[in-house]
């Protein structure tokens, strides 16, 4: 997978969370997922499509992370995950890919975005709808940590 591909949703993901929620992520070293099931306990996963592959974004949160983000964001920690919750996860989801949209853009790469899909519960899986390889790249932050995982078809 090309990591010209990968890497602005990396730095989408960092803005992001750096901006709305003063959470400073460390990125790990990513590698090829094998099963669908998620590192954390609340995903958000968008599709993309565009002229020249198609693919998905997801991410996922350990439920400390994702409570904290929505106390850093909003003022209110909520007891657990609830649907203030998985509505920031999709909201968070789709800035960054969004950001990630703006920053391929500039490279010739074009592509919409679906809505996101919001999955909670331990042990929940996350299906990416393309061919390629799934790509998971670990974060960690003294608040717990997160994943994203990226996979696309083949570029045309």
């Amino acid at each position: 997978m090309n990591v010209e591909f990968i890497n602005p949703f990396l730095s989408s993901l960092i803005n992001v969370l750096a901006t709305m929620a003063q959470t400073e992520l460390t990125p790990g070293k990513p590698k090829v997922k094998k099963d669908e099931v998620a590192q954390g306990d609340v995903s958000g996963l968008i599709g993309m499509v565009g002229p020249q592959t198609k693919g998905s974004f997801s991410i996922t949160f350990e439920e400390n992370l994702a409570l904290t983000i929505m106390e850093r964001m909003l003022g209110e920690r909520p007891d657990s995950i609830n649907e203030d919750v998985t509505d920031m996860v999709g909201e968070i989801t789709n800035m960054v890919t969004g950001g990630a949209k703006n920053l391929l853009g500039e490279k010739g790469y074009e592509f919409d975005m679906a809505t996101p899909v919001v999955v909670s519960g331990p042990g929940h899986t996350i299906t990416h709808k393309c061919d390629g390889p799934k790509l998971i790249m670990p974060f960690t932050s003294p608040d717990g940590n997160a994943n994203i995982e990226v996979s696309f078809d083949k570029l045309a």
